[in-house]
């Protein structure tokens, strides 16, 4: 039922049952409290010395002891006119055979129980209890032994205590309707007070929801836990922001790469097709180029929509991804054989030696083949490549133009090329293929000016030269780690 509540209503309603529970738990503490202390006082006027129990009062007025077993039995209570008593008790004197007495004047005696009896063999010396007479009035009752072998009770009226303790307790339900319903005044106060940066974080969210806006901020002042949640709410928004401006950049880089291939081949098919309704077919060295032509632009959309499709996974791809053993020596053994396919004038020169690295197999390799195709690319014809791999640091070394410096800070970009590089086949995303699988690999990549010229592209990856013989964290020996690269200022080369 309290969770069909509101929070506010919940709070409250919660308010007022603790209030309720401690308010209920001090008045009953209350009332046994008084309820002791007002029998207690009963019993010290029973057993004092006003009734003849205990020893003469040093101060107040002379009293007269009760007497004699025998005198009980006999008097009349005149008590009333004799200025010594304070109060008029009811007596009775039990003795051992069962018998009872009780003063001459005594319409309601008291009803004698087992204790009496105790109390005048002498098993007992004392005894206080709560009784009754025969008529059913509530006693407190006082019963000690005397020294004639009988029991003498004497006795004393419980309902003006009761009458106290009833007035109490109406007191203290008074008090606890008072303080419940002021509990649930205040929690309701304090819940409204305390709620309101929630129902103000509530309305924002509504607002993003309604309108789509990210851009909307909550105000987060002070340390306490709606502030924390205010600017947890910020910094999500703020990320949401982020992704969709990367998205529609994305999308928009994607659009301008692909404008410029789909409206070359839309122009050589036009006139191809426009030769052959006009009955003047093209030449067949043009046609040649013309399908040539196009065949280069329908590769290159396929390498780009490939791009394009690698780089739209989820970066938190280790959930996803599937991790394995990855022999990274032979990974650039096979993108050295594709570069020297791609580059039959260039010389490469690889010195490779063993290396297990941990990560995604595709993506590595193309990283690997993405740096070669780069070098292979801006080389001279009768260029060389130097490829070395020792130790997890792989290093790819070309001798073409090289990195302007101004154009270090952007190289990792998607879709940015530098000036120099935008006349020339590629799309820009290559190099951030590169970061991307590297990153995942919990490796680092660089990329700038080699000595003497041309650029010299640096990557390492943690892992182990030997093969390892389960998976790599269990290997005797321990794998080496390596900081993320997307924790690292990372330079690429902007060619590609």
């Amino acid at each position: 039922m309290i969770k069909r509540l509101s929070l506010r209503a919940r709070l409250a309603v919660l308010t007022s049952l603790a209030v309720a529970v401690a308010v209920a738990a001090c008045a009953l503490g209350c009332w046994f409290i008084v309820h002791k202390q007002l029998i207690e006082q009963l019993d010290q006027s029973l057993s004092g010395p006003r009734t003849g129990f205990g020893p003469p009062g040093l101060h107040g007025p002379p009293h007269r002891p009760i007497g004699s077993v025998a005198d009980i039995c006999r008097q009349t209570d005149n008590g009333g006119n004799d200025p010594g008593r304070d109060f008029v008790p009811t007596m009775q004197v039990v003795w051992a055979n069962g018998t009872s007495c009780n003063p001459q004047d005594t319409t309601d005696p008291l009803v004698r129980t087992a204790s009496d009896l105790d109390v005048a063999n002498g098993r007992r010396n004392v005894v206080v209890r709560d009784g009754h007479t025969e008529s059913g009035v509530a006693m407190r009752v006082f019963t000690r032994h005397d020294a004639e072998g009988a029991a003498v009770s004497i006795a004393k009226p419980l309902g003006p205590v009761n009458e106290k303790l009833d007035s109490l307790a109406v007191v203290l339900v008074i008090v606890s309707a008072v303080g419940v319903v002021g509990a649930a005044t205040a929690g309701l106060l304090i819940a409204r007070a305390g709620l309101r940066p929630v129902d103000r974080l509530t309305g924002a969210v509504e607002h993003i929801a309604r309108t789509e806006d990210l851009a909307t901020t909550i105000p987060a002042d002070g340390h306490d836990e709606i502030a924390r949640l205010s600017r947890s709410f910020n910094s999500m928004t703020r990320a949401l922001a982020s992704a969709r401006e990367r998205q529609q950049q994305l999308i928009v880089d994607a659009g301008h790469e692909l404008r410029t291939p789909l409206t070359s081949l839309r122009t050589n098919i036009d006139l191809m097709l426009r030769s052959e309704t006009t009955g003047r077919p093209l030449p067949a060295a043009d046609k040649q180029r013309l399908l040539t032509n196009v065949k280069a632009q329908l590769l290159e959309l396929s390498h780009l929509v490939g791009d394009l499709l690698d780089l739209s996974r989820p970066e938190s791809a280790t959930g996803v991804r599937v991790e394995e053993d990855v022999a990274l020596h032979e990974v650039v053994d096979k993108a050295v054989r594709r570069a020297r396919l791609r580059g039959p004038g260039l010389n490469v020169d690889a010195v490779v030696s063993p290396w297990h690295v941990r990560g995604d197999a595709p993506s590595l390799e193309r990283a690997v083949v993405n740096l070669l195709d780069n070098a292979v690319k801006f080389s001279p014809p009768d260029g060389t490549i130097a490829v070395r791999l020792d130790g997890g640091e792989l290093t790819v070394r070309d001798h073409g133009p090289g990195i302007p410096p101004e154009d270090l800070p952007y190289v990792f970009d998607r879709f940015w090329r530098s000036p120099s590089a935008r006349g020339l086949p590629g799309s820009g995303l290559g190099l951030a293929i590169v970061a991307r699988a590297v990153a995942e690999a919990r490796g680092e990549v660089r990329l700038g000016p080699a000595d003497g010229g041309g650029t010299l592209a640096w990557l390492r990856l943690p892992g182990h030269a030997a093969p390892p013989d389960g998976t790599g964290p269990d290997h005797d020996e321990p794998w080496i780690g390596a900081a993320n690269a997307g924790d690292r200022a990372v330079d690429a080369d902007p060619r590609r």
